[in-house]
């Protein structure tokens, strides 16, 4: 059965988007980027909030722009090609290989554990994920730290009064002070 992955960049403090909405300071260097291209690889199907579409919609056509390099390149056709689903009250249409949302997350997420193929169902922005994690729906969480205190914003994780027990299962630390944490949900 195909695992609900949440996965984002996050300040030590917890936030995936600062106090003003900023979030410059994710902006990976060349290895993390090698590796959350090779994360994405492993993905069979993107959910997305509205906000995270309208932020990844650059990379529907940066695949057009000769002043990229091989790497940004490669992101840009692995993105594109990835099928995405977009969760939305306000938005009419998307573009690319991306449609609206016909019905609930959880609906969703239970399509796509049935439907035939490979790879996870990644949950992308905060608003979808406390959703998912209300429903407990989600199996994994990979948050990237990034070494920065942001003092508030948008939280990595839900904020809500519900216990939920996890095992480490792998973690990595970059040469720029990144650290990958990859957690499973206990059931």
């Amino acid at each position: 059965m195909r695992s609900v992955t949440y996965s984002m960049g996050v300040s030590l403090d917890g936030y995936i988007v600062g106090p003003g909405g900023d979030f410059d300071w994710t902006g990976p260097d060349e290895e993390v980027f090698r590796f959350v291209t090779e994360e994405e690889r492993g993905v069979g199907v993107h959910l997305l909030g509205r906000r995270l579409y309208e932020t990844m919609l650059y990379w529907e056509t940066a695949g057009q722009d000769p002043s990229l390099d091989a790497s940004m390149l490669a992101w840009a056709a692995l993105w594109t090609s990835l099928p995405k689903v977009v969760f939305s009250t306000t938005l009419s249409e998307v573009r690319g290989n991306a449609r609206l949302a016909s019905g609930g997350l959880a609906e969703e997420i239970e399509r796509w554990r049935a439907a035939p193929g490979e790879g996870d169902i990644a949950i992308g922005g905060a608003t979808l994920a406390v959703e998912a994690a209300e429903c407990g729906l989600i199996d994994e969480y990979r948050a990237r730290v990034y070494p920065v205190l942001v003092g508030g914003g948008t939280p990595f994780f839900p904020r809500r009064e519900r216990r939920v027990n996890l095992e480490l299962v792998e973690n990595r630390a970059f040469g720029s002070g990144v650290v990958y944490l990859r957690y499973r949900v206990v059931r």
